[in-house]
C-alpha cells in the first residue's frame, strides 16, 4: 500500500480554544479551511482541528480524541490488502457525503487510523484560488 499524504486530525473539546493554541501560540499557518474545520501546517505535515465527529464519552484529559489519516491510491485496493493480512475493518470503505472515500481501522493501542482516497473532482485536489 502507497501512502500518498497523511495529516493528524483533532477533535478538541473546545474547537475556539484549539485553534487559537495551535494558530496564534503555536504560529502555525493555516492550510486550508472549511465549515467545521481548519487545517494548519505543521512542517511536512498537516495538523487538522475539526469541530465535529468526537464520539467519545470518556472524560480522561489523557484520551486522545483524534485519528491519523492517510490518504491511499485506492482505499478499496488497501482495505483487500489489509484484511488478507489480518487487520480488524472498523467500518468498510465508503463513499462518504463530503465526497472522500473513507476506510477506517485502528492500531494496537485504539488509535483509530483513517485510510482516504480523494477524488480527482474533489476540491482538496483543485486550487480554489
Amino acid at each position: 500500500m502507497e501512502i500518498l499524504s497523511s495529516r493528524m486530525i483533532l477533535r478538541p473539546a473546545d474547537y475556539d480554544a484549539a485553534l487559537e493554541f495551535y494558530g496564534t501560540t503555536l504560529g502555525l499557518a493555516i492550510a486550508r479551511e472549511y465549515p467545521g474545520g481548519t487545517v494548519f501546517f505543521a512542517g511536512q505535515g498537516l495538523v487538522e482541528i475539526a469541530a465535529h465527529g468526537d464520539t467519545g464519552s470518556s472524560s480522561d484529559p489523557q484520551r486522545f480524541r483524534g485519528a491519523l489519516w492517510l490518504q491511499v491510491r485506492d482505499v478499496y485496493a488497501a482495505q483487500d490488502e489489509l484484511v488478507a493480512s489480518g487487520v480488524t475493518v472498523v467500518r468498510e470503505a465508503r463513499a462518504e457525503p463530503w465526497g472522500l472515500h473513507e476506510l477506517w481501522i485502528a492500531d494496537p493501542d485504539g488509535i483509530p487510523v483513517v485510510l482516504v482516497q480523494i477524488p480527482p473532482e474533489h476540491p482538496i485536489r483543485r486550487d480554489v484560488r
